[in-house]
């Protein structure tokens, strides 16, 4: 297939104080083996560098890309921002990265391709596997499917499935048609992701596609606001029949990371959970706990 032949791709980099890291994930858009891509980067109000490591891409990204765009301005937060680049955004297809991780150079021809082979199917979103790695670029751990997975809305919204987010590739016009992202909302990815699945299907293949980054600071901080963040895309679905489970679930992956991370305060954490919860899904939540963690 020529590039000519090749429907658009999207790729939306929104940044905020990566100065370390922005360079290697343009530079991964940059050596993809697929061709039609268009690149729109936005720096939201960042502290640091990011901005001028950017400008020091700008004609490397003006070459390579059908349509490239570079926006600074202030910091608006990471919903506002894709919702931003989605007003500009021409592409079939739409995959945002975190400006601290990369891609792999055979990502979006591989993605591209089970769309294609698999037309007859009402897929809005394909998946793949990534390599963990730390602020070094050093693999830390693997994660792959064996065979090419169907993922629905329940796995998803029970927290049974995690789907990796810099791996995905989603149908553009399906975001536009569930409303975009909700400014302000923190999991911003979860969140689209139920809307998208109660439209259509999301796939995973056994390839993979991404460098996903983990940091090792803040992780007190970080949980607390992912905590709050649950809850918070939860509200969108208090109508759907299957949301006091979901809403139990998420209750007991807070507990569990609140456990697991507070190794020196368990009893005090405990008690809160208590106080969050009605006695019999304390009971339940425990025993959870009890067979996970103790």
């Amino acid at each position: 297939m020529s590039s000519l032949e090749q429907p658009l791709v999207s790729v939306v980099i929104p940044c905020y104080n990566h100065e370390k890291f922005v360079m290697d994930c343009i530079q991964s858009v940059i050596d993809q083996t697929y061709q039609n891509i268009e690149l729109i980067i936005i720096d939201d109000g960042s502290k640091d560098s990011s901005v001028d490591k950017i400008k020091e891409m700008l004609e490397k990204c003006q070459h390579r890309f059908t349509h490239f765009e570079f926006r600074y301005r202030p910091n608006r937060g990471l919903s506002a921002t894709l919702n931003e680049a989605l007003e500009w955004c021409k592409g079939d297809y739409f995959s945002a990265i975190a400006s601290d991780d990369s891609i792999l150079k055979n990502k979006i021809e591989e993605q591209i391709n089970f769309y294609q082979k698999n037309q007859d199917l009402s897929i809005v979103g394909v998946f793949g596997g990534v390599n963990f790695i730390d602020d070094e670029n050093k693999i830390i751990n693997i994660n792959i499917q064996k065979k090419v997975k169907k993922i629905n809305f329940e796995e998803v919204f029970f927290h049974d499935y995690y789907l990796l987010a810099p791996t995905q590739l989603l149908k553009t016009q399906a975001i536009k048609d569930v409303g975009c992202y909700v400014n302000g909302v923190v999991i911003e990815d979860w969140y689209m992701w139920l809307k998208l699945l109660e439209k259509g299907d999301f796939y995973e293949i056994p390839l993979i596609l991404s460098n996903y980054r983990m940091h090792s600071s803040n992780t007190i901080k970080n949980l607390e606001k992912m905590h709050s963040g649950r809850f918070e895309v939860l509200s969108f679905f208090k109508n759907h029949k299957f949301y006091k489970k979901a809403y139990e679930n998420v209750l007991f992956l807070n507990a569990f990371e609140e456990l697991k991370h507070r190794k020196d305060n368990r009893l005090k954490v405990i008690f809160n959970i208590i106080k969050k919860l009605k006695i019999y899904f304390f009971l339940r939540v425990f025993l959870k706990l009890g067979k996970r963690f103790f």
